[in-house]
């Protein structure tokens, strides 16, 4: 299955999980990063980086990204 890459302005972990900033400092609030969402797991890259990170969906509070122009959201 193909993954579908989003830009993210920001993620939140859960209290306890942390993933690499882009400057490879564990932290538990990521910006400007791209996501995909897979299987239950959360894959987190950074914009010019070579890897992927992975974390657990009950690792995951909150993920910001923009709203699709389709999209009917109520406003943040």
């Amino acid at each position: 299955m193909e993954m579908k890459w989003r830009d993210a302005d920001l993620v939140e972990l859960v209290s306890g999980y942390t993933a690499d900033d882009a400057n490879g400092v564990a932290t538990s609030v990521l910006k400007d990063v791209r996501i995909a969402v897979q299987g239950g797991y959360l894959h987190l890259a950074h914009r010019g980086g070579d890897r992927v990170q992975i974390v657990s969906a009950p690792g995951v509070r909150r993920v910001v990204y923009p709203a699709p122009a389709d999209c009917q959201g109520t406003a943040a």
